[in-house]
């Protein structure tokens, strides 16, 4: 039909000439500190792996192990023939090293967030979310029935303003684009009694907390609802809601995310749970992240949109969107894979450079970074 073809052709030319056109670049090595695109090398300043497991011979090795064991896919949704031993393995583990009652699996992340806004809110509820909360949370919650709005970010007496009835409060725990961490003591003071409290702990699971429990662990709080990623520090993919056993069993029965999606690969789930052991018992590699974080402090703090962070999330922001790419492009060149990240994912004269740390990242590599940083804005201007 001739108006999807103008309307396509319409938003494509708008975004390519607002200068925010996205890109995919086809990368050798995964996510290896070192990567190749089109010849050229690169050291990764741009991956969520954040303890280094992605390309961890021993984790590939388990993952070898469960395609031995299970074979290659599950081959049907959790209800029919896709729920495996291995699969209840892995939730009896997430459930015993994060203190929940049932683990829900999800073969993502964003599937899982929705499923959890899908499945629980009916018109009528309300709906409180963080203002800077992942584009996943921000669909559901529109799309949903409930009665959704927004409070200022990490800005608790705006919460409390918002709280004027029965309410599920959703915030992250960790902040993608900022790094920053989530007032959770105080969001869990204000919504005791009050309201359900989720936490999107996809940023600091595997970093925070006592073995790597994460920021609810940080901050000392149990939310209802605690959803979990194996993108990022699990160096994997996949994802889980923890959560009662009621809630859970309401999840299997009406999450139409869990009830009509293919299970995650029974081999995918037997290597989640070795990383899972590696994050409890591999305390260096925690250690070592927050060696690197103060080393950055230390070369990074003099640049002008320095931000200061807990995590190996290191926001530089530049604030105009055609900087940033002029400053990734020279990096780019220099040899630092980077990545400008701008409208619309962060909003308006906030574009910035995202640099993250990983274990696998040494203190050499922080200070090249710093010295081809300066030349490069040098350059831009």
């Amino acid at each position: 039909m001739p108006v999807f073809s103008d309307r396509i052709r319409h938003a494509l030319a708008s975004r390519e000439q607002s200068g925010l056109t996205r890109r995919l670049m086809p990368l050798s090595g995964g996510n290896r500190l070192e990567l190749d695109c089109n010849g050229d090398k690169f050291v990764n300043f741009s991956s969520n792996d954040y303890l280094g497991l992605a390309c961890a011979p021993e984790l590939s090795k388990a993952w070898q192990e469960g395609i031995a064991l299970y074979g290659n896919g599950s081959g049907a949704s959790p209800l029919v023939t896709g729920f495996s031993s291995a699969h209840q393995n892995l939730e009896a583990a997430l459930c015993e090293w994060l203190g929940f009652e049932r683990a829900i699996l999800f073969s993502s992340g964003f599937s899982a967030n929705q499923a959890l806004l899908f499945g629980l809110l009916e018109k009528g509820d309300l709906l409180i979310q963080d203002k800077l909360n992942h584009a996943s949370l921000m669909e559901a919650g529109m799309l949903s029935p409930a009665t959704m709005t927004r409070f200022k970010h990490n800005d608790v007496e705006s919460l409390k303003k918002r709280l004027t009835s029965d309410a599920l409060v959703v915030t992250e725990g960790v902040f993608s684009m900022d790094g920053d961490c989530a007032p959770l003591k105080q969001i869990r003071d204000v919504t005791n009694g009050k309201a359900w409290l989720a936490v999107d702990d996809a940023h600091g699971v595997g970093v925070l907390g006592a073995d790597g429990r994460g920021s609810c662990s940080e901050f000392g709080i149990k939310p209802e609802l605690l959803v979990v990623t194996f993108g990022k520090a699990f160096g994997l993919s996949g994802a889980a809601v923890l959560c009662s056993h009621e809630v859970g069993d309401y999840l299997t029965q009406f999450s139409r995310h869990h009830v009509y999606s293919t299970a995650m690969p029974p081999a995918q789930a037997y290597a989640l749970t070795y990383a899972l052991d590696m994050i409890q018992t591999e305390q260096w590699r925690r250690d070592k992240l927050l060696e690197l974080q103060h080393y950055y402090a230390e070369c990074f703090s003099s640049f002008t949109g320095y931000v200061e962070t807990r995590t190996p999330i290191k926001p530089l922001v530049l604030g105009d969107a055609e900087c940033s790419m002029a400053v990734a492009a020279e990096l780019n060149r220099s040899g630092a894979w980077l990545t400008a990240i701008r409208p619309p994912t962060v909003p308006k004269g906030s574009a910035r450079l995202r640099i993250t740390l990983t274990a696998n990242h040494d203190k050499s590599q922080v200070e090249w970074l710093a010295k081809h940083l300066y030349k490069a804005l040098e350059k831009v201007g």
